[in-house]
This record gives structure tokens, C-alpha cells and sequence, in this order.
């Protein structure tokens, strides 16, 4: 599975999927609860690059000292918005609102899509913003989350 990135603006952001073939009912909907599940946590605010105590502990976890106090004064980083998916072909895409969730969220929902390529379905590309030239985004469509 190939992983791209052309112009990308996290508050307008289009992401693309290409499958291998034209994508059945139920990979459709593989594909749509691990872009639910990672919006749902973005929205939580989990994707905050300001708190990752247990990341920065290191591989020995016993007895971490973990902070409420620094995980109650890191700025909230949640994401805003989500748009339904659409298929047209072997493509499928979704609209984002990232908000001000930090990039982790992208190496988080890159490795959900990997393992989800290689275990459920076959994925060809991702691509993280811009347009296909042969599916053009809708001015109405993005007037409504202006």
C-alpha cells in the first residue's frame, strides 16, 4: 500500500482511498469504522503530541509516576469535523477537519490502514489531501464546513 501526501490543509483535508478493486458492502465498512474509531478518539482529544507521558517513559513501565496535573495542562487538541464517505469506482473518500490534533494522528490511522490492507482488504493508495482530477471536490461541499 502506497502512502502519499500532496497539498495538505488539516482544517480542509480530503482523504483518498484506493482498493485494489471496486470495494464490497462489508469492506466498505471495515474501512469506515477504522476512520469512525480514529475520528472518535480525535474528537476526544487523543491525539495530543503535549501529553505522551507513557511514550516518553520509555520501554520499562513499572511504577510510571504518571502526571494528571501535566496531562490537565496540556492544550486540548481535538479534532473538529468529519464528512460522510463516498465511493465512486475503486476509490473512496472522506472529509476532515483535523482541528488541532497533532500529525501522531496521521502515523496512528497509517498503521490502522496497513494492518487493516494486509489482514481484511486490499488497499492500493492513501493519499492525504488535494484532488483527483477525475473526482472533483464540490465548491458546495466545502462551503459547507467553511
Amino acid at each position: 500500500m502506497q502512502i502519499s501526501f500532496r497539498e495538505f490543509n488539516p482544517f480542509d483535508l480530503w482523504i483518498w482511498i484506493e482498493f485494489e478493486t471496486v470495494a464490497t458492502p462489508q469492506e466498505q465498512q471495515y474501512l469506515e469504522e477504522v476512520f469512525n474509531s480514529w475520528f472518535y478518539l480525535g474528537k476526544l482529544g487523543a491525539f495530543n503530541a503535549e501529553n505522551l507521558q507513557v511514550s516518553e517513559w520509555g520501554e520499562d513501565l513499572s511504577y510510571v509516576d504518571y502526571s494528571q496535573d501535566n496531562a490537565e495542562q496540556a492544550m486540548m487538541a481535538p479534532m473538529h469535523n468529519m464528512g460522510g464517505f463516498e465511493y465512486l469506482g475503486t476509490w473512496g473518500r472522506c472529509w476532515f477537519d483535523l482541528g488541532t490534533s497533532d500529525n501522531i494522528a496521521l502515523d496512528v490511522l497509517i498503521n490502522a490502514l496497513t494492518h487493516l490492507s494486509n489482514d481484511y482488504l486490499s488497499l492500493r493508495q492513501i493519499i492525504f489531501g488535494g484532488e483527483n482530477q477525475d473526482w472533483p471536490v464540490e465548491e458546495r461541499h466545502q462551503a459547507l464546513f467553511n
